[in-house]
């Protein structure tokens, strides 16, 4: 993700000229928040970004951006997105929703209008996975 901070006009509502800066990092951290909000999708991010996020919570610092990247002009935005789905979903319905949310979320919360956003299924969480991970662990104290 790149640093550098796209800047907009603002709207003069105020009668004052001048210039809206919105870094890539908040709108990717917007698509993060709104991909996690839709129903199906388990996490967010491949298995080396979710591995680092899992150590990230552990001392209570999430990356709400983990598994999107932006690329943000003047005035359009757009997104590639990595999501780990639940089973049983509509996995093509998730990703459809998804794109949904976060075009939603760029164009209200930020403001610019959104060209792309590729969602990439990256795996399938299953819950009968915790389960057996949660017997390992209850089974050595």
């Amino acid at each position: 993700m790149s640093t550098t901070t796209p800047t907009t006009s603002g709207t003069p509502a105020t009668g004052v000229a001048g210039k809206n800066t919105i870094a890539e990092g908040v709108v990717a951290k917007v698509a993060g928040i709104a991909a996690r909000e839709v129903h199906g999708v388990h996490d967010l991010g491949n298995a080396a970004a979710r591995a680092v996020g899992a150590i990230r919570n552990a001392i209570n610092q999430q990356d709400r951006s983990q598994g999107v990247s932006v690329e943000v002009g003047e005035k359009q935005a757009a997104a590639d997105i990595i999501i780990v789905a639940e089973y049983p979903v509509d996995l093509q319905k998730v990703a459809d929703d998804v794109r949904r949310s976060v075009t939603q979320a760029i164009t209200q919360v930020v403001g610019l209008e959104v060209t792309e956003i590729n969602v990439t299924v990256s795996d399938v969480h299953i819950p009968s996975d915790d389960d057996a991970e949660a017997e390992t662990e209850s089974r050595v104290q």
